[in-house]
């Protein structure tokens, strides 16, 4: 029998894990608390778009917004079996708090940063970076689209 055969069939190779992927992430809330959203775009390292996620969160924080943000694209690396994630975000206080260069002080905030770091510890690479807000307006876009048609929808 050649090596790299178990019981006389040749053993395949492992399929290869999909690609990184990176996704630039932001939220938004209309007054702080106040009618909130989030917004992802997800990309493969080729730089086209996978996915474009985004959702109404009721009335909620900026900061709560920006960590569903984050957590939605969370979900689809881990969903879709991505091994590496890198995140764009514009938000100075998430990304701090996920680097551990700041501590998450407020109690709804730190449950979204456990549940974050839990499905971060899923991935094999993870990075977060701050971004300008012009560098995100993607994100900021499919914020204010779901905030407009929220809106519309209530008069």
């Amino acid at each position: 029998m050649s090596q790299g055969s178990l019981f006389g069939q040749t053993k395949q190779p492992p399929s290869s894990p999909p690609e990184a992927v990176i996704a630039n992430i932001d939220g938004g809330a209309r007054g702080n608390p106040g009618p909130a959203a989030y917004g992802v775009v997800v990309r493969n390292s080729k730089g086209e778009v996978l996915a474009e996620l985004s959702d109404y969160l009721g009335l909620q924080t900026n900061n709560f917004a920006e960590y569903s943000g984050l957590l939605a694209a969370l979900e689809f690396a881990v969903n879709k079996k991505y091994s590496s994630l890198k995140i764009f975000s514009d938000s100075e206080l998430l990304v701090r708090q996920m680097q551990g260069r700041y501590k998450v002080n407020n109690l709804a905030l730190q449950e979204l940063f456990a549940r974050a770091q839990s499905m971060v510890r899923k991935l094999d690479r993870f990075s977060i970076e701050h971004v300008l807000r012009e560098r995100n307006k993607e994100a900021d876009r499919l914020v204010n689209k779901v905030l407009d048609e929220r809106a519309r929808a209530r008069r």
